[in-house]
């Protein structure tokens, strides 16, 4: 008991030196307004004019982004000799001194981007070659030249990420990356590069990602980076991409070569692991049933490839170009944006992994569905924007489509499809058939035949749950036309008529449906039907573009998130509509287009304050013939109006009550003109005496 004061006093001494020690740290930290998150120190955009001097000394991560230094003078970073990440992006660098990094031994990061190092870059380069440990450097967005960064990358064997995007580059040789061997990751994109040459990339033996997006290079020939993984060239001016030949094992498995000028479908590895390829925006066509060809001469380019004293001949089978190439693990192909008129026979059956096929925006007139054409595992497939005319289903041919989810068909020819296409699409969730003058079958109690021999029967598809139709020109529905189907989003738009003035083909689907346009069909508010009662998760209803002149009929519970009534005929929205039904649950409303009248828009205040309505600066009302915005009715209802709303009998009563008086007066002047003097009568008839 005697020592417990003794230690209550020693523990407090502790617990004060320890508060100190903290609180100075916390002030160090935060003199030049820098900030610690995370265990790393972040100074950026404090507008510092120098490298701060007392921050904490066992840093390890020093953020300075958004600085004006300058200049990184040599006893800049002293006081921090444990940094092993540093990021100077963006702080107007134009010189580092030759020994700003001589005590920073366990620097692994260095971020220099977005300065001026082109300026002085022989002493920023004698700064980095003390960098021994580095592993990650950004030199991005300086200006730096070939020869330049040549000079500041020599001796650093230790990188594995280096980015030189958005500089000056012109071409590659074999010095700029010499003695890199370790790196891992090579960025070169938004350059100026049009030629690399033979060699260049050969001392990356490590190399697995390389980016060459938004250079100038005219083609890619004899590539023979096998250890390479992800290689970008898009947007350049490829016109050509052919792979060194033999059997070499490449361990390709991302190649972007979009928006390109390419040709030809370019010529692949014979074996790679390739599971990815973009080829998307180029000038590719498969050509060989456009020319009569006698001789397998005539179907073949020679390549002439002259590197130093050695040259050699590189020769290419320009209509078959894909069919050494190995394909095997492709699962996702971008052909979209091309020249493609067809495909050739067994092309689809060299990726019997693909899952993923785009098309859209070409040529194509046919498709032949044939046995492993798609691959059974294809599960997206998108034909959009073609010339389609006709779907060729082999005889006999079932589950062709069994593991599809997105089919998207929309803007081609197409009348119909063949019969039992959708048969076994027992997966199928997205199916986009619009802008096509396709018809729907009838049930088979309506008529003896089932309709046109193409019809389409979206009937008992299970897992269909997106279906568009759009602009198809379609007839007026059947009865359950959508039966069986599990429909959440639904688009009949631009089909003129299409539901006859009921929404009865629509109640199937309608307990599920919560997503529904009917824009431009021709819906009036003459439609007795016209009630969306019965769509208890509709979600965003799209009316837009029809001639409804009262707001549609909702009633019970509303799900009812976005309302489109834009381009409609209505004058005025029901007050019981706006206080019940609109501001209930209602967050997005479109009210432009309409021919509001001026004199019925009392009452929107509680729709502007509460900004459901999104386009409110445009709704616009008619007074007296112009047309005003209804955001400068400031004033509520114009004055003009008022007259309008009085009651008619008291407005009648005011019109006549004049003109009466006006006829009494009238009257009894002509009365007491003609007559005589009407008090003398008076005092004759009643005997007054009175003196005159």
């Amino acid at each position: 008991m005697e020592l417990l004061p003794f230690w209550l006093c020693l523990g407090f001494h502790f617990l004060t030196v320890d508060w100190r020690n903290r609180s100075g740290t916390a002030t160090a930290a935060s003199q030049g307004g820098c900030k610690l998150v995370g265990g790393a120190t972040d100074c950026r955009a404090q507008s510092l004019a120098s490298v701060p001097s007392s921050l904490p000394p066992h840093a390890q991560t020093l953020i300075l982004d958004a600085n004006p230094l300058k200049t990184l003078w040599n006893h800049s970073l002293q006081p921090y000799p444990l940094l092993e990440s540093l990021s100077l992006h963006s702080c107007h660098l134009e010189r580092i001194g030759s020994g700003a990094f001589q005590k920073q031994g366990h620097l692994r990061s260095l971020v220099l981007g977005d300065n001026c190092l082109s300026e002085n870059y022989k002493e920023t380069a004698a700064a980095l070659h003390a960098l021994r440990s580095l592993r990650r450097l950004d030199l991005s967005g300086n200006s730096l030249t070939e020869d330049m960064a040549a000079l500041m990358l020599q001796n650093l064997s230790s990188l594995q990420s280096v980015s030189l995007a958005r500089n000056t580059i012109l071409r590659l040789d074999d010095s700029v990356f010499e003695g890199l061997e370790h790196l891992w990751e090579l960025d070169l994109q938004r350059n100026y590069i049009f030629e690399i040459e033979g060699g260049a990339f050969d001392s990356l033996t490590e190399l697995r990602h390389l980016n060459l997006a938004y250079n100038n290079l005219p083609c890619i020939v004899d590539f023979r980076l096998t250890q390479l993984r992800f290689l970008n060239v898009s947007y350049n001016a490829l016109e050509w991409f052919l792979a060194s030949g033999g059997e070499a094992a490449f361990e390709l498995e991302t190649l972007d070569l979009s928006h390109n000028q390419l040709l030809f479908f370019p010529l692949l590895p014979q074996s790679s692991k390739l599971h990815t390829l973009l080829l998307h925006d180029n000038n590719m066509g498969f050509y060989r049933d456009l020319y009569n060809t006698s001789s397998p001469r005539e179907m073949v380019a020679q390549f002439l490839l002259v590197d130093g004293n050695v040259t050699n001949i590189t020769t290419v089978n320009l209509w078959e170009e894909f069919s050494s190439s190995d394909l095997s693990d492709l699962r996702f192909l971008d052909m979209s944006q091309n020249q493609f008129q067809y495909l050739p026979d067994g092309f689809l059956k060299k990726m019997p992994s693909l899952s993923h096929l785009n098309l859209n925006q070409n040529c194509l007139m046919t498709l032949h569905i044939r046995e492993h054409e798609p691959p059974a595992g294809l599960t997206e497939l998108d034909l959009s924007h073609n010339q389609l005319s006709e779907l060729h289903l082999a005889p006999g041919l079932a589950s062709c489509l069994g593991s599809l989810r997105l089919f998207n068909l929309s803007s081609n020819q197409l009348l119909g499809i063949p019969p039992g296409l959708f048969a076994n699409a027992r997966n199928i969730t997205t199916l986009d058939m619009s802008h096509n003058q396709i018809s729907l079958c009838l049930p088979l109690a309506a008529s003896d035949q089932v309709g046109p021999p193409s019809c389409v029967d979206f009937r008992n598809m299970a897992s269909l749950r997106s279906l568009s139709l759009e602009g198809c020109g379609l007839g007026t529905l059947p009865d359950g036309p959508f039966q069986g189907t599990s429909l959440t989003y639904l688009d009949l738009s631009s089909n003129w008529g299409v539901l006859n003035g009921s929404l009865a083909p629509l109640w199937d689907v309608a307990p599920m449906l919560q997503i529904l346009s009917l824009r431009n069909m021709g819906l009036h508010s003459s439609f007795m039907e016209l009630d969306f009662s019965g769509f208890g998760n509709l979600r965003e209803l799209d009316l837009s573009g029809n001639c409804l002149t009262t707001f549609p009929i909702f009633r019970g519970s509303l799900a009812l998130q976005t309302l489109d009534l834009r381009r409609n005929s209505l004058t005025a929205l029901p007050q019981k509509a706006v206080s019940e039904q609109l501001l209930r649950g209602l967050r997005t409303i479109y009210l432009s287009q309409n021919p509001y009248d001026c004199c019925g828009v009392d009452g929107w205040g509680a729709l502007q304050h509460g900004q459901t309505v999104a386009d409110w600066a445009m709704v616009t009302c008619n007074l007296s013939s112009k047309i005003i915005h209804v955001t400068e009715l400031s004033g509520g209802v114009p004055w003009d109006c008022k007259w309008q709303r009085l009651d008619l009998g008291l407005l009648y009563l005011v019109l006549i009550l004049p003109s009466c008086l006006t006829l009494l007066v009238a009257c009894t002047i002509i009365v007491l003109t003609f007559k005589k003097p009407l008090l003398q009568v008076i005092k004759s008839r009643c005997h007054w005496s009175s003196v005159y």
